[in-house]
């Protein structure tokens, strides 16, 4: 890991202990995130965050303690991309396959 580079995370807090509703909890935990400033996406299983390692691994703390505020338990699940030199890799990654699959479209027609 490059010192100030920016990583990717995708994550997945889970309340444990409180039903089978976990909305309530996991929306206190996204809205940390969206707070922070940094690009994020929140999709149906995880929400994924770009930024500083330091940076962004404090908002999923504050993310998991928010929850833990109110569930007597959470599991985390996290996915790191780290690839020093890149920035925007959120955007960039998801353009990538879509150029592809246009690409692929495009063929097809021809």
């Amino acid at each position: 890991m490059v010192q100030n580079a920016p990583v990717v995370v995708a994550f997945s807090i889970t309340p444990i202990g409180i039903g089978d509703s976990v909305s309530e909890h996991v929306a206190d935990a996204v809205r940390i995130v969206r707070a922070s400033g940094l690009p994020s996406e929140t999709g149906p299983m995880f929400t994924t965050v770009e930024g500083e390692w330091d940076e962004v691994m404090a908002v999923i703390r504050r993310a998991m303690d928010a929850v833990l505020e109110r569930a007597p338990r959470v599991s985390v699940s996290m996915k790191i991309d780290d690839r020093p030199g890149a920035s925007g890799a959120m955007e960039h990654k998801v353009a990538a396959v879509e150029e592809r699959l246009a690409q692929r479209r495009d063929d097809r027609s021809a």
